[in-house]
């Protein structure tokens, strides 16, 4: 049994069809099938079961697949502290971050994270909080950035900043024309625009809803923030924007109103997590003091009118 052959079974695992692993481990698809028959031999077990239509592995294939997964996560770890024991700040970094947070965090913060750690090679990935988890636990990342509360006993959470919500309305809106920042009562009654189930950006303001004595429009869910400015532009109705969504280098957009919350505003809680079991904690420390260290003016919300975006 050697690690590549791991490798193997947990490809098929993924794939469920012997042409599409092999693809995906750059071998043949022979190779692929002698080296997964040598290691049932070997074992002495069947790992797959082989059918017509599809491959599915044995119960017991299962059971060896999640181990093979924990192992190979065990190697990826002393492959890091080695790494890092010559060299500390090079060497490739795994980050997850969420949809709503990401194209608006990352060009304020990339900038920066390139002149703290110049020979740094960081890989993105961009995938709901449920799935950043799920590779997380699973050693696909390395670290990630969500939303706060998270449940994950397994993970270290360490607070970068707080981000409040601004109210977009557009610019005939009843409330545009309020003169004094909102309080959560003024959105009683409103029906808000809100995204699909899965982004925590809808719990969130689900939670400002539910305060505020406000509901869901219904009828519409968006995939995206993009989307929800958009609509509000075209007069469908309000929503919640994160004031990161509102910064340069986004574009501003015609018909949308910018709207500052009073007091405390709604907002959200940003974490960098890892698994507490990781090599990197202390790496990823000073690389969480970069996204700490943002500018506080960042996170001021630039309330009113948009101007109309001019084509180049």
């Amino acid at each position: 049994m050697n690690l590549r052959d791991l490798h193997y079974l947990l490809a098929l695992a993924e794939h469920r069809h012997f042409g599409r692993a092999a693809e995906a481990s750059f071998v043949s698809q022979p190779t692929l099938s002698t080296q997964i028959k040598k290691l049932e031999e070997e074992l002495g077990v069947a790992l797959v079961e082989r059918t017509p239509r599809k491959i599915l592995l044995t119960e017991t294939g299962r059971e060896i697949a999640r181990r093979a997964r924990s192992v190979l996560a065990e190697v990826e770890e002393i492959k890091a502290i080695a790494q890092r024991t010559r060299d500390p700040e090079a060497g490739t970094l795994r980050l997850g971050i969420f949809p709503t947070l990401g194209p608006y965090l990352l060009p304020h913060v990339i900038p920066l994270l390139r002149e703290r750690f110049p020979r740094l090679e960081l890989l993105l990935t961009e995938e709901k909080t449920e799935h950043v988890i799920h590779m997380l636990r699973e050693g696909a990342l390395d670290a990630g950035i969500l939303a706060l509360p998270l449940h994950e006993d397994s993970l270290h959470s360490e607070f970068l900043f707080e981000e409040p919500f601004v109210l977009a309305v557009p610019d005939h809106h009843p409330l545009a024309g309020h003169k004094a920042k909102l309080k959560l009562a003024d959105l009683a009654n409103e029906k808000l625009l809100l995204l699909e189930d899965g982004h925590c950006l809808r719990d969130q303001a689900l939670e400002v809803c539910q305060l505020a004595g406000a509901g869901e429009k219904t009828g519409f869910r968006a995939t995206s923030l993009e989307t929800l400015r958009q609509m509000v532009a075209a007069n469908v109705g309000i929503t919640l924007l994160p004031t990161l969504a509102t910064k340069p280098p986004m574009a501003r957009t015609d018909n949308v109103h910018l709207i500052e919350f009073a007091g405390h505003a709604p907002s959200r809680r940003i974490a960098m997590v890892w698994r507490k079991s990781s090599s990197m904690a202390g790496f990823l420390q000073r690389l969480a003091g970069v996204f700490q260290d943002l500018p506080p003016d960042l996170f001021k919300p630039d309330v009113g009118a948009q101007p109309r975006v001019q084509a180049d």
